[in-house]
């Protein structure tokens, strides 16, 4: 009998694995529609310019007046911002709309508590947060508790890689989901 249940259970599983799958990538995603805001800003983490672009795009249309360009650094003494905005500009983006924020920051939180005594210091009280769909989520979360007195707003980048009802069908896709996954769960137990 336990194991006509078990079977049961696993064909369900398998019939109804497209919909689980998609549920599982659908939680990671918690975007908003962008609204009027103090400042943008472009969180560090996207060597493809997603982030960057859809926070130009923002400027463009009068959603913020400025992006902040998140720049930990790295790769040949270079911080992420100082190849973030030259990306944006190249693709026809005035330089204006940006301002580098170069810090060290190496996860998330890091990010967050470098950047929110900036967003003080700048006088903001809401923020459009763009990053990648996937990472949408948790990086709410994030700098909402960093930032308690802070509105921030979700903003998600497109990624190509990513779909929460297709990540599945290819490697990258799988990469960072399981990756995002392992950061949600330590952020829900505090590490």
């Amino acid at each position: 009998m336990a194991g006509a249940a078990i079977a049961a259970l696993a064909v369900g599983v398998w019939l109804g694995r497209e919909r689980i799958l998609t549920v599982l990538g659908s939680y990671l995603v918690d975007a908003s529609v962008a609204e009027k805001a103090d400042i943008a800003v472009v969180l560090a983490g996207d060597t493809y310019g997603h982030r960057i672009l859809t926070a130009a795009e923002l400027v463009k249309n009068g959603y913020a007046p400025l992006v902040l360009v998140s720049g930990p650094g790295g790769d040949y003494d270079l911080h992420e911002c100082d190849l973030a905005i030259p990306f944006a500009v190249k693709h026809g983006y005035p330089e204006a709309y940006f301002a580098h924020f170069e810090h060290n920051g190496r996860s998330t939180a890091e990010e967050a508590a470098l950047i929110v005594p900036e967003l003080r210091r700048r006088k903001a009280h809401t923020v459009l947060l763009v990053t990648s769909n996937f990472h949408t989520r948790r990086a709410g979360e994030v700098f909402r508790r960093a930032g308690p007195d802070l509105k921030f707003v979700t903003i998600a980048a497109p990624d190509e890689f990513f779909t929460p009802d297709g990540w599945w069908k290819n490697r990258e896709g799988r990469k960072i989901f399981l990756t995002e996954w392992e950061k949600t769960v330590a952020h829900w137990i505090g590490l």
